[in-house]
């Protein structure tokens, strides 16, 4: 399908670190991770959380590549939780049968080989993770060899026989290395065509709903249904009106109106898109406020460093929650609080002195003013600035051994020639700042080098490549 290149589209130049599609799994991570929390999230989706965009094999597939069972992951262990299979485990985007985009986002430029997609066949079984027997190919687009923009995005033909919940895999082959970039892609295709062999029958009723008030939310839970072929997700209806879909059986319904009847009612969906009839409709009411308010919040957690620099810290951590609502966070700096009204669960903290040792906790605070016990603490320190005579890392500029470069304010140094290697990410390069960076799945490293994960510093005992620090003894906590 090499003639197909007139439906590519490129966009402006870019280059920092490799590329993912657009709402594909490992995408997924950064959106669900506002509803699930960091902790959960992480879990999930592993080093795709962070880095989606470096799930990095051999190319040549399906000849070569990842093993079976983790192609999804490309066979890198930090990505392992992307291999996880089953018809309700991953949001998956709608889509209908022929021609749909899939769009990647280029995070560094690498000469293109090809870019080549595949789905799964029709009746594939949802509970195992993906393998080659599963997959047959709907498209095909020679790169060339040319370096491609900042957007990719190809048209691919979706056959008529597919219906309900199916896997695309995407893979970027690179012209001038050895690999290639894997990306899963969960979808929902809705077919109208009524073709044979499609599944029309629906699952079945949703059993016992039940609901606990409170003042602000009401928490739903009911008794999973069944299908012949498998449950997708659930619809769950708050007076006659639709809520976003739920794909466990459980539902926390939160922003409503203190003393005020709610009714509602769930349907089960499958993957075809049928959905059952309505479970039998609840009434319920929500608590009314207290006069006075003095409950506080719980404690934030997971405080984390999502990277230094030389002047600001990168602060996340996972929400609070209230009884009526948390209003906001207090950031505590070394003790003294420094910001107030921080609406969200991520902040950069600014104007911060270089190579200094922070210490910071969080504290939510609802609109009564309660305020909730402190975080964990996280203790982090910034950035050395950058030696006299050291240049920053150009991503076109040919570095040879000893060669020291400045990225993201920390010095480095080439082991060997090397040209387009990311420093905090690549083998070619040795950290030399007394620092810890961020543990990353692809990087090796050497014993003695520390990184920071989920907000702790390790020390490796000796080399080690794709080990999860918290998990695995070669790892040091410091």
């Amino acid at each position: 399908m090499c003639g197909m290149m007139g439906a590519m589209f490129f966009g402006e130049s870019s280059a920092s670190a490799h590329g993912y599609i657009q709402d594909g799994r490992a995408d997924r991570g950064k959106f669900e991770m506002g509803t699930i929390g960091w902790a959960a999230a992480n879990e999930k989706y592993g080093s795709a959380l962070n880095e989606p965009q470096s799930i990095e094999a051999l190319k040549g597939f399906p000849m070569a590549g990842p093993v079976d069972g983790k192609i999804a992951s490309g066979g890198i262990p930090g990505f392992a939780p992307l291999d996880v299979q089953t018809p309700l485990q991953w949001i998956k985007k709608d889509m209908s049968i022929g021609k749909n985009t899939l769009t990647w986002t280029i995070t560094a430029e690498h000469k293109t080989t090809k870019f080549a997609y595949y789905i799964t066949k029709q009746g594939w079984d949802k509970t195992k993770s993906l393998s080659r027997d599963m997959l047959e190919p709907i498209g095909e687009y020679d790169g060339k060899g040319q370096l491609p923009g900042k957007t990719v995005s190809h048209v691919v033909d979706i056959p008529a026989d597919r219906n309900g919940y199916h896997v695309i895999l995407g893979v970027w082959d690179i012209d001038d290395t050895v690999n290639a970039f894997y990306q899963a892609m969960d979808v929902n295709i809705k077919n109208d065509g009524g073709e044979v062999g499609d599944d029309t029958e629906a699952p079945t009723i949703p059993a016992n709903l039940q609901a606990t008030p409170e003042a602000t939310k009401v928490n739903l839970k009911w008794t999973a249904s069944t299908d012949n072929v498998s449950v997708d997700h659930y619809n769950v209806y708050r007076d006659g009106k639709k809520l976003a879909p739920v794909t466990g059986t459980e539902l926390e319904d939160v922003n409503l109106q203190p003393t005020t009847a709610y009714t509602y009612e769930v349907a089960a969906v499958d993957g075809a898109g049928n959905e059952s009839e309505k479970s039998a409709l609840i009434t319920v009411e929500t608590k009314e406020l207290p006069a006075v308010d003095t409950e506080a919040p719980t404690e934030p957690k997971g405080l984390h460093s999502m990277g230094e620099t030389e002047n600001t810290v990168d602060l996340m951590w996972t929400a609070a929650t209230d009884n009526v609502g948390v209003d906001y966070y207090e950031i505590y700096r070394n003790g003294e609080r420094v910001h107030v009204n921080v609406s969200g669960t991520r902040m950069i903290d600014k104007g911060l002195q270089s190579d200094t040792a922070y210490m910071y906790e969080v504290k939510a605070v609802d609109a009564a003013g309660n305020l909730s016990e402190k975080s964990n603490t996280l203790n982090v320190k910034t950035k050395e600035k950058a030696p006299e005579g050291t240049t920053t890392w150009e991503t076109n500029t040919v570095y040879n051994a000893g060669d020291r470069v400045l990225f993201n304010g920390n010095e480095y140094e080439a082991k060997y020639w090397t040209q387009g290697n990311q420093p905090d990410t690549s083998n070619a390069w040795e950290l030399i700042s007394d620092v810890a960076v961020e543990w990353n799945a692809e990087k090796a490293y050497q014993g003695g080098e520390k990184v920071q994960h989920e907000g702790i510093t390790y020390k490796a005992k000796w080399w080690t490549k794709g080990d999860v620090p918290r998990k695995v003894s070669v790892w040091e906590k410091q």
